[in-house]
């Protein structure tokens, strides 16, 4: 696979794709992977716009407080928005400027608003990262951020992914390496290139 700049094709709309997956399942870490790999490739990824601080190790996203994200919302200045775990979250308008130049878009998304996102954007394409019960739980244990109650809400809601179904779903069981998972990823978005 070549992920040297492509000449664009202004004919054709780019792909969105809805990557999400349970807590600890290493959706961040692989979308950081290919964000890498990627980065001259015509693929975006989208940042969103949350009203939860910025952590050092965290997700690469756009903090708001609530106002400002308010504001922007009364304003339509967001594609996609949710509520989860007690913040906000937006995807921008922008995301659509991209898919019309014929960019393929990646968003992270939430298994929570699945169904309206594909409301608003049919033909997005889902990609679903999972790991083992036993993988979430070591993974949530080792980044310290959730108490031992929280760390099993979060592993008993990951069971609502196993019932997903889509048309376009792609699935990654990310137990191995942070390559192989990534390349797997990679593989994805390439797969709907051209």
């Amino acid at each position: 696979m070549s992920r040297e700049k492509q000449d664009l094709n202004s004919g054709r709309p780019g792909r969105l794709f809805y990557v999400m997956g349970p807590s600890g399942a290493g959706k961040d870490t692989l979308m950081a992977y290919a964000r890498e790999s990627l980065c001259e490739a015509p693929v975006i990824f989208a940042h969103r716009y949350i009203t939860r601080p910025v952590e050092l190790h965290g997700e690469n996203h756009i903090h708001l407080s609530e106002a400002e994200f308010a504001n922007r919302l009364q304003r339509g200045c967001f594609k996609f928005h949710w509520n989860s775990h007690g913040w906000l979250y937006g995807l921008g308008t922008e995301v659509d400027t991209w898919l019309n130049q014929g960019l393929n878009v990646v968003m992270n998304g939430s298994r929570g608003y699945f169904e309206q996102a594909c409301q608003l954007h049919a033909d997005l394409v889902a990609v679903l990262v999972t790991a083992s019960e036993s993988t979430l739980r070591e993974r949530l244990l080792a980044r310290g951020r959730e108490s031992a109650v929280e760390i099993e809400e979060r592993i008993n809601r990951a069971s609502e992914f196993e019932s997903l179904a889509t048309t376009h779903l792609h699935r990654i069981n990310n137990e191995s390496s942070i390559e192989a998972g990534g390349e797997a990823l990679i593989n994805i978005f390439s797969e709907q290139e051209g």
